[in-house]
């Protein structure tokens, strides 16, 4: 991974995302952050913030024990909205530190960042000094082996974000996460520099070990391709049995991450997530748990094909799915 010169071992994706922040903070020396609404990045006070009533305010805190002097500094955006965050910078530029996103959303289901709108995001952060952090704790090594920040390298050449952000998946089922970067900007993380981050089980062993594991298997020649292919097979499924029960269903997936939606195209953010479907996910949900398919209990969660998953356990799900539509 091209980006991630150093790498800064911690515990969770939360402290992962919090660390991220103090670090892009202390290398700008500017306190405001952009966010997206329907990204989650840990349940920081800094993050736990929901969209102000308009781009001349900032957020306002989603839960009790976070003050609003804490979230002053969080501005919140529509995701895939370029004209939003054009017009953030060309008013707030000089104070932004960084720009904070999942680049494939994973908790308003399963929702990509455009790729004009990574372009964009990209110049203007490189145009005003901020730095560009991708959340890579549910799409790391779970897209592909080079994350998503290696799918959207392919489409814009050289791209890179300044400092990366993982867990989940690299600590094999262990407590593990990560944050990285270019070389310049982890030199500001004590003890070489002012912005301070420690912890006592960061980086311990038994982890450790259990995720280096897990990267050396992902590694095997044609795992992600047929990773892909199994969840690529999964969603196909889903939606030719939805069209043969007359039901209106879209679907989107990459790698081993998936997500569908019951309207006739993909949401591009997470208002128009929020106007799809909630009533028949959750009738479908329960149908599927009556065959014995445990979904997300959630429209707003992505899902995930494992390895371990088989042609078999694929066709039994489809399968399922197809009774499912029909009973809707």
């Amino acid at each position: 991974m091209p980006s991630a010169e150093q790498v800064r071992l911690v515990s969770s994706g939360t402290e992962a995302g919090m660390s991220a922040i103090r670090l892009a903070r202390g290398f700008t020396g500017r306190s405001k952050l952009i966010k997206f609404e329907g990204c989650y990045h840990g349940h920081a006070d800094a993050l736990l913030v929901k969209a102000g009533s308009g781009l001349a305010t900032f957020g306002h805190p989603t839960s009790a024990g976070v003050p609003a002097e804490v979230v002053q500094h969080t501005l919140v955006l529509e995701y895939n909205n370029i004209a939003q965050i054009e017009e953030a910078f060309a008013t707030q530029g000089a104070d932004i530190a960084c720009v904070m996103i999942e680049p494939i959303a994973g908790n308003m289901n399963f929702v990509r960042a455009s790729v004009p709108f990574i372009k964009r995001i990209r110049e203007l952060c490189d145009q005003h000094g901020a730095l560009f952090v991708f959340d890579e704790v549910m799409s790391g090594f779970r897209v592909a082996l080079g994350s998503a920040q290696s799918i959207y390298a392919k489409a814009l050449p050289g791209f890179k974000p300044d400092i990366s952000v993982f867990g989940k998946v690299i600590g094999g089922g262990m407590p593990l996460a990560a944050f990285a970067a270019r070389r310049e900007i982890m030199a500001k993380l004590a003890p070489l520099g002012p912005v301070y981050q420690a912890g006592t089980l960061s980086g311990n062993p038994v982890a450790t070990a259990c995720g280096l594991a897990t990267l050396k298997l992902i590694q095997r020649p044609g795992f992600f391709e047929a990773l892909s292919a199994s969840t690529r097979s999964l969603m196909d499924g889903f939606c030719a049995e939805a069209k043969a029960a007359g039901v209106e269903l879209t679907a989107d997936c990459e790698g081993g991450m998936f997500g569908f939606f019951f309207a006739d195209h993909l949401p591009q953010h997470y208002q128009a997530v929020m106007a799809k479907g909630t009533d028949k996910f959750n009738q479908f949900f329960h149908l599927m748990l009556d065959q014995g398919v445990y979904l997300a209990p959630a429209m707003y969660e992505a899902g995930f094909v494992s390895a371990a998953h088989t042609a078999d356990d694929i066709a039994q799900t489809v399968a399922a799915a197809g009774k499912a539509f029909r009973q809707l």
